[in-house]
């Protein structure tokens, strides 16, 4: 195989290389673990992490090609989840060879599912301000607290834990960041939250004297807060209008189950050549954008003039998050720094987005938009009564539209982050920096 480093990027196309390398490795008869461990291996289930932890060095948006081209050739797409998306770079950052080789690789090849133990009901949007603690005892750290808004919690093997170990200095500088074992039965306790979707995505975590090995701590004593921020900077790369999306159908880890079933019963027929494989990323965004106007067709609703505009505003707003995608890649590719708050402005797009998606969704369905269903005998029924399935893919878009500008941090803090990190503009003031966490009013 030709070394990254010596690649000509005016001939060499990566998604050739992987194109080749699967006419050679797919095989739909394999188990989902034997297929996830010949993708992760060969460093194609996260192009875009260096090569010494399990990657090949690509830039984002030749890795969103790499992923289509997965999907297109009908085989089955790397292991999805907050592992690939948030730990295994993390963790490639800050991680030590051991520590890429014992966490990144069961993650790459789907052996392990990963959650994010970070928010708590007290800290929030405050994220610095967090109680769950963490003590020394020789080897290992005993760990107590509570962590809301977990997605996954429930299949994951492995949780990212931030954790307060050290209350003498400021409280960003007393957070360690920690690779946590879920399967403790006695020691963590995972309760799924219901969504008015009628979903459990995400759970509430306790933490009852938990361990942890002293080895598990990713990026140093009290080196935490620093760590946290790079997986934050992948969260909002990834949740962004334009980001990569997704990953498989079938779930890694080893609580889901899909692991020794068949590869090729998970791979979903999509023609070669399609609308996402035409570069920039958010081929995801067009397609759904592509279901409004369906939609509206089907309703006949096309010709109001109010669902027109809502329909150009959302095509306008997806293909403004696709330029700056390829904004992004175009920097990375000149070696130029990316563009400062892009993660952040992604994010912020996507919210609007998906209330733009929501309230011009509803306004088609009309009063069809009041129905929903809240489990998978409902939405059957749902479907025989209406004759329409877009209704409950409208109205459960509706329902959640309310969750993604809170979750991996609210758009008020993705503005503050802009105005002082990028514009520079000043901070409100306040004693954190400088006074000792025990001394801070609660989540001060």
């Amino acid at each position: 195989m030709t070394d990254l480093a010596d690649r000509n990027p005016s001939t060499d196309d990566p998604v050739d290389e992987l194109n080749a390398w699967l006419e050679e490795n797919w095989d739909p008869d394999l188990t989902v673990a034997e297929w996830w461990e010949r993708l992760g291996t060969a460093g194609w289930a996260h192009p875009s992490l260096p090569e010494n932890a399990y990657g090949k060095g690509l830039s984002r948006g030749d890795a969103v090609r790499a992923q289509n081209a997965i999907a297109e050739f009908g085989a089955l797409g790397a292991p999805g989840g907050l592992g690939l998306l948030l730990a295994a770079p993390t963790i490639a950052s800050h991680g030590t060879p051991e520590q890429i080789e014992r966490y990144v690789r069961p993650i790459v090849t789907g052996q392990q599912a990963w959650c994010q133990l970070f928010s708590e009901p007290g800290a929030g949007s405050d994220l610095a301000g967090l109680n769950c603690k963490a003590v020394k005892d020789g080897d290992e750290w005993i760990v107590t607290g509570q962590k809301v808004w977990t997605s996954g919690g429930q299949i994951a093997d492995m949780g990212m834990l931030i954790a307060r170990t050290n209350i003498e200095v400021p409280k960003h500088q007393g957070i360690t960041y920690f690779a946590m074992d879920m399967h403790q039965a006695k020691a963590v306790d995972v309760r799924p939250l219901t969504e008015m979707t009628g979903r459990a995505m995400f759970n509430e975590v306790f933490m009852d004297e938990a361990r942890v090995e002293d080895a598990a701590v990713i990026g140093g004593l009290n080196n935490g807060w620093a760590v946290a921020n790079t997986t934050l900077m992948f969260e909002r790369a990834g949740l962004g209008a334009g980001g990569s999306g997704g990953g498989s159908s079938a779930t890694p880890g080893t609580i889901a189950g899909d692991l020794p079933k068949r590869a090729g019963d998970f791979v979903t027929a999509r023609p070669r050549g399609g609308a996402a494989a035409q570069g920039g990323g958010g081929g995801g965004a067009r397609r759904g954008g592509n279901m409004y106007v369906d939609l509206a067709r089907a309703r006949g609703k096309l010709d109001d003039p109010i669902v027109r505009q809502g329909l150009a505003k959302l095509h306008t707003l997806n293909e403004i998050a696709r330029f700056n995608n390829l904004r992004s890649k175009a920097a990375r590719a000149a070696g130029t720094p990316d563009i400062p708050g892009l993660p952040n402005i992604s994010k912020l797009a996507m919210s609007d987005i998906l209330r733009l998606q929501r309230d011009l969704g509803l306004g088609i369905l009309g009063m069809s938009g009041t129905l929903h269903a809240y489990t998978p005998e409902d939405r059957k029924k749902l479907d025989e009564a209406t004759g329409d399935p877009f209704t409950v893919f409208i109205t459960e878009g509706a329902l959640f539209a309310q969750g993604p500008p809170i979750y991996g941090g609210t758009d008020q803090i993705q503005r503050n982050i802009i105005g002082e990190r990028v514009l520079g503009l000043p901070k409100e003031p306040n004693q954190d920096k400088v006074m000792a966490y025990k001394d801070l009013p609660k989540n001060g």
